[in-house]
């Protein structure tokens, strides 16, 4: 069962087309290796005191809004309009939480003693209380010292861009400031906007823009200066099963250090996220997907195994509303329903090092230009890539074993695969189906969306 917890936070350290289903929205808002695997700066990055700079690279960026929370509303105020009749006021302050955890408290006591009293009676009269079991409380504090090493790594981000301001979440890479987070967090209105950090116990600090990819929706930001920083450590998302324990950290609504737990509910979920004729862009992911509780505000935080260690970027969500007019998370009345999407880690760091080491993202292609008018598979209309099995006309329907029902999920599937590596492909070909061991190219985000 999902669950939801806060945790004491440690103190921080010092100053050194086919448009998406409008059911997505974006919540914006082996062993394990340290952060080190990026490096030290190099040319590519930009400095600067604040916002951002002109050397900054764009990787496939083509512009446009896909807000995340805004931090500048009342968030205990109800929904900007009255999209729903309630039954009850909504929350006008944070007072209603009080008054509402203490009716949740005199319930829970007043069930619990029901309970006791049958089982006093049934005891001669006497109360018999039973306690948390030693393997639960044991358990339960492991967790807590977890969370406890884990939150120096995580960082909030507030965003100040075309007179709006928003917020989102961050991921320490390694000891030289490098921050990993999502495109749509930096860039809520297309354009990157001005980006202040601030470290797990109040202190804030100025980022300039490394690199970004709309297409992955990964960024990767700077902070100078700062010294005493502690990177998250990264796991093995090839590794992660169906199943495994999870916890995400992040800024839902503006309240930074929340933690949520849950399971990991699916991997390989091929998601286009975005638009295509929205001047935002869209991304791809071949993401994991989770029941952990993921809000407004969560976007680019951590996905966090058992152990602390990061396995994913959280960064979509599904909204309950399938007829939301405001599908990227913006309205108050979106949400967590249990479905919630993060970019695999492995995935998300070899961006994070493209865009540190040259400046732009070069994800894994088949070479091919695909229709995307079909549906029943992803049909291929032009192979580029010399030596390639495919051919034109070929309906691929699956990449290692995974189901492709279109042009969308199969280059979501194939940017989740290792750059110049290979792939499965089960493919028809004048009615008869056959498997392809096609190998991958790395070429720059291509904008049309036609080529996989």
């Amino acid at each position: 069962m999902a669950a939801e917890h806060q945790v004491e936070e440690p103190e921080a350290p010092q100053r050194a087309g086919r448009p998406a289903p409008a059911w997505w929205s974006h919540p914006g808002g082996a062993a394990a290796r340290r952060g080190a695997i990026f490096g030290g700066p190099t040319g590519a990055e930009d400095g600067g005191s604040s916002g951002t700079t002109s050397g900054a690279t764009d990787s496939g960026a083509d512009g446009g809004s896909i807000p995340t929370q805004r931090s500048n509303e009342e968030p205990w105020g109800g929904p900007a309009g009255p999209r729903r009749r309630r039954t009850t006021p909504a929350l006008s302050s944070p007072r209603g939480l009080l008054i509402i955890a203490f009716v949740v408290v005199v319930a829970s006591l007043i069930g619990g003693g029901l309970g006791v009293g049958v089982e006093g009676a049934a005891e001669g009269g006497r109360l018999t209380l039973h306690q948390q079991s030693g393997a639960a409380s044991a358990e339960s504090s492991r967790t807590a010292k977890v969370l406890h090493a884990v939150l120096p790594g995580v960082v909030y981000l507030q965003v100040d861009a075309g007179g709006q301001r928003s917020a989102g979440t961050g991921i320490l890479l390694d000891a030289n400031g490098h921050i990993l987070t999502n495109n749509h967090v930096i860039a809520p209105q297309g354009a990157v906007g001005t980006v202040t950090v601030t470290f797990s116990t109040g202190q804030h600090h100025p980022a300039t823009l490394v690199g970004r990819d709309v297409g992955s929706d990964l960024a990767v930001l700077r902070v100078e200066g700062v010294s005493g920083l502690t990177p998250a450590t990264f796991g093995d998302s090839d590794n992660v099963q169906v199943g495994e324990s999870v916890m995400a950290i992040g800024a839902p609504y503006g309240l930074r250090g929340t933690v949520t737990s849950g399971i990991v509910s699916a991997v390989d979920r091929p998601i286009m996220s975005g638009s295509l004729d929205s001047p935002a862009g869209h991304s791809y992911l071949d993401a994991l997907q989770t029941d952990a509780p993921i809000n407004p505000g969560n976007s680019g935080g951590p996905l966090l195994d058992a152990s602390g260690t990061v396995i994913g970027i959280n960064t979509v969500i599904r909204s309950s509303d399938p007829d939301s007019s405001d599908p990227y998370g913006s309205d108050s009345t979106s949400g967590s329903i249990g479905l919630g999407f993060a970019i695999p880690i492995d995935q998300a760091t070899e961006v994070a090092a493209q865009l540190i080491g040259v400046g732009r993202a070069t994800p894994p292609m088949l070479g091919v230009t695909l229709d995307r008018g079909f549906d029943g598979g992803a049909k291929v209309t032009d192979v580029q890539q010399r030596g390639s099995k495919l051919e034109a006309g070929d309906v691929i329907t699956a990449a290692d074993g995974v189901a492709v029902t279109d042009a969308d999920d199969l280059i979501a599937l194939i940017r989740g695969r290792k750059p110049n590596g290979t792939t499965e492909l089960t493919v028809l070909r004048d009615g008869a189906s056959l498997k392809i061991e096609a190998k991958l190219t790395s070429e720059p985000t291509d904008s049309t969306s036609t080529k996989a």
